[in-house]
């Protein structure tokens, strides 16, 4: 099997969940920030959509450099542009892991701050924990936010206590 096959699986699969997780948010609670130190429920999920935008950065490029200044974050003003935002970073992405082959998941990828490297380690693994492992990360505190704003939770990993009985 190609190294990319499993991943591809497992992307397929979860993006199920990130898109349901995405599809419940509404334009009146983009604005919740749920504590002073915490993100608004709308950069949130914008980060959330963005991070299939890594899988190009990771995949197709040796680092990320961020003294280099040319990574922008995408402006999103709407549920439905957050939505339009998370099709397409996902198409995209999808399409960087089926052109993706094993020698170049092997490689290794530096994520850096001019001379000060953070971590170099094989694509694969940046992919697993940087792009996957970070999106479940984030898709977690989303339901969080939800859940305290009582939007209806979308079933991930089975059912949720709002689909109990339906």
């Amino acid at each position: 099997m190609a190294v990319n096959q499993s991943i591809i699986d497992e992307f397929k699969a979860e993006l199920v969940s990130t898109k349901k997780m995405i599809a419940a948010i509404t334009n009146d609670i983009l604005t919740f920030q749920p504590h002073e130190k915490s993100t608004t429920l709308k950069k949130l999920a914008i980060h959330i959509a963005d991070i299939y935008s890594w899988y190009d950065i990771t995949i197709n490029h040796d680092e990320l450099d961020f003294a280099k200044g040319n990574y922008k974050a995408p402006v999103c003003e709407s549920a439905e542009d957050l939505f339009a935002y998370l099709e397409k970073s996902s198409d995209d992405a999808l399409q960087v892991l089926l052109a993706a082959n094993d020698d170049q998941l092997k490689d290794n990828w530096t994520m850096r701050n001019g001379e000060q490297i953070y971590f170099t380690a094989p694509k694969v693994g940046v992919v697993r924990t940087w792009c996957l492992n970070h999106l479940y990360h984030h898709r977690g505190q989303l339901t969080v936010y939800l859940r305290m704003l009582d939007v209806a939770l979308p079933a991930t990993y089975g059912t949720t206590a709002d689909l109990e009985g339906k």
